[in-house]
């Protein structure tokens, strides 16, 4: 089977057409009132919560979703007590060094907190709670050198070992790493997944980075999406589940996403346009990544191609490296000197 033209999705406004993020794990309304055609990009939703995301474009333009597929939201643990501005007057979110980190360990900021970390959050996004349980919240990375053991264990394990509360063992551990502890939340549902794959307008793409099992990559956990996302969606949701047909994952793989985001000549296999192409077997095409052992590759690709050069062979890295900036139509040349060529 070959599948050609890759396109991955990112965020701005791109030549006439505006791409958005909407949380997964709360109710997204995104009003479109700029008169563009609109795409969302999203996860599933939950079922804590109605999760569904709602599209009003007003003008009968073109409104699509590009969405991740995954059992998990990745975070970091930092937004399951995300309360900076309430209790320490700053409005600020952002998971800089140190933020909140000394203001959290005053005693009376500290009893507040964990009491909203046990209660729906009405103007953040309380992943602890939505998680259901600290079980339900894998601990994959750490800053802090002397927390990697933690690396794999749930909040539940850490809050176990430490003779604590979860509540006063995530507050804990972001003190200790400084605010940067990255987490998985397990509060989404397969029933919904099946539900946004199913919709003919929306596309798949993936957010993860490209690491490899190897090095430094190997000194925290990913989401297992940066090894098997599209493999898992060939594997599971076509061949096992028959949620969609193979044709129609495929076109949503790549002329759905790059028709939506008008990138010039890619997307299609036809004469006049670059030759990204991925060969692969749609009867063993799997994923093996899992949250417990996330750093392991796909199989059943055998070749892939990049603007016509061979990168991959009968499975293995040719070596050639012919990727390049992909711009959409509405980029425009920086002033600056020394930044890289449009295509």
């Amino acid at each position: 089977m070959v599948l050609g033209g890759g396109v991955g999705v990112g965020g701005g406004c791109v030549g006439g057409a505006w791409v958005t993020g909407a949380g997964v794990e709360s109710n997204g309304v995104v009003r479109n009132r700029l008169a563009l055609p609109l795409t969302v990009i999203t996860g599933p939703a939950t079922d804590n919560e109605v999760g569904q995301v709602y599209i009003q474009t007003g003008l009968g333009l073109p409104a699509h979703n590009a969405r991740r597929d995954a059992a998990g939201l990745l975070s970091v643990v930092r937004a399951a007590i995300d309360v900076w501005s309430r209790d320490s007057g700053r409005a600020d979110h952002g998971p800089g060094p140190g933020a909140g980190a000394g203001d959290v360990q005053h005693q009376r900021v500290r009893v507040r907190r964990i009491a909203k970390m046990k209660q729906p959050g009405k103007d953040w996004r309380n992943h602890c709670y939505a998680a259901g349980n600290p079980g339900n919240i894998l601990l994959i990375g750490f800053k802090n050198p002397n927390l990697k053991a933690w690396t794999g264990k749930t909040l539940a394990d850490v809050a176990a070992l430490r003779g604590t509360s979860p509540e006063e063992a995530a507050i804990d551990l972001v003190i200790e790493d400084d605010a940067g502890v990255r987490a998985i939340y397990f509060l989404m549902s397969q029933e919904n997944i099946r539900k946004g794959i199913a919709q003919p307008w929306v596309s798949f793409g993936s957010d993860a980075e490209s690491p490899a099992p190897e090095g430094v990559f190997l000194k925290s956990n990913p989401h297992p999406r940066a090894y098997g996302n599209f493999a898992r969606m060939l594997r599971k949701y076509v061949r096992e589940e028959k949620v969609i047909s193979l044709q129609e994952a495929v076109r949503r793989l790549t002329s759905l996403p790059a028709t939506n985001l008008k990138i010039d000549r890619r997307g299609f296999l036809q004469p006049g346009y670059f030759a990204d192409f991925v060969v692969f077997d749609p009867n063993t095409v799997s994923d093996h990544a899992t949250f417990e052992k996330p750093h392991q590759y796909s199989t059943g690709v055998s070749d892939v191609f990049v603007n016509g050069v061979q990168v991959l062979r009968d499975g293995e890295h040719t070596g050639a490296k012919p990727g390049r900036v992909v711009r959409g139509p509405g980029y425009r040349v920086p002033a600056r000197a020394g930044s890289l060529p449009a295509e």
